[in-house]
């Protein structure tokens, strides 16, 4: 039961429907006997702004995690960027303070290592295809360079932002390999679909998974549905598949470390 003095917290996104956070956080408040809701908030890309600025006001909200298309946005409304948040030029982890001010930071690479991890799938020494180039994927790729993989491919759409992340990445680790990708992900341990195609049905794949190794681990961000048509494919391929819950499953613990819930790891 919610009472009226429970703490507020949230996920923004558009769409919204798809997303898993309120389970997580909810679970995780009732185990822990903790006084606190967490709900989805549908806010589209042109009432962003707004809709900010009204979070700002909610007195009882202490904060709010961010997901797609609004990661990179939320990095220039913030009033701090703390750890990747800074790095990567995305945030999708916001704490509220009592005052209305706002920081923020972004667990998604770190949640994605540490799912995998958790699954078994070491990514140290390791060589990964990334389709994507937007917040979810800028977050991987540091976190990916920053657990020791040897090469990083990144492939998107627009062949400039993934250049753009490649410089970026490589700036900061300049001993990892580097290459701008194709829609063809042969030759890498790890095939990773860091874009939103697939959550929406009839969806093209975000790479060619004709050219894939059953050697193969092919993952994915997205986590509505659970086990996507692109994992679907892959897993016909004899290909090992990993979901995209297992990014959130991986950083919960960060996130409410982040909220000051619980001790930082």
């Amino acid at each position: 039961m919610v009472a009226g003095h429970a703490r507020l917290y949230a996920i923004i996104g558009d769409p919204i429907a798809h997303v898993r956070t309120p389970l997580v956080f909810n679970a995780f408040f009732e185990a822990h006997g903790m006084d606190a809701v967490c709900v989805p908030l549908h806010i589209r890309p042109q009432d962003l702004d707004a809709a900010i600025a009204g979070l700002r006001g909610i007195a009882n909200l202490d904060g709010f995690i961010v997901t797609a298309p609004h990661k990179a946005r939320l990095a220039a409304l913030v009033d701090h960027l703390e750890g990747d948040g800074a790095l990567v030029g995305a945030v999708n982890t916001v704490r509220r303070s009592a005052d209305g001010r706002l920081s923020g930071t972004m667990l998604d690479g770190h949640g994605f290592v540490t799912g995998l991890a958790r699954a078994g799938h070491g990514v140290a020494g390791r060589s990964v295809y990334l389709a994507g180039a937007g917040g979810a994927a800028s977050a991987l790729a540091f976190a990916l360079a920053g657990a020791g993989i040897a090469r990083l491919t990144v492939f998107n759409r627009t062949p400039e932002r993934a250049e753009a992340l490649l410089a970026r990445v490589t700036a900061a680790y300049p001993q990892l390999e580097t290459a701008l990708g194709s829609r063809d992900p042969r030759g890498h341990d790890l095939a990773v679909n860091a874009t939103p195609l697939g959550l929406e049905p009839g969806d093209p794949f975000s790479f060619d998974i004709d050219t894939l190794s059953p050697a193969t681990l092919v993952a994915e961000v997205l986590m509505k549905p659970e086990t996507t048509a692109l994992l679907i494919a892959a897993a016909a391929r004899g290909c090992p598949i990993h979901q995209g819950k297992h990014m959130l499953d991986g950083q919960r613990d960060l996130m409410m470390a982040y909220f000051g819930l619980r001790p930082a790891a």
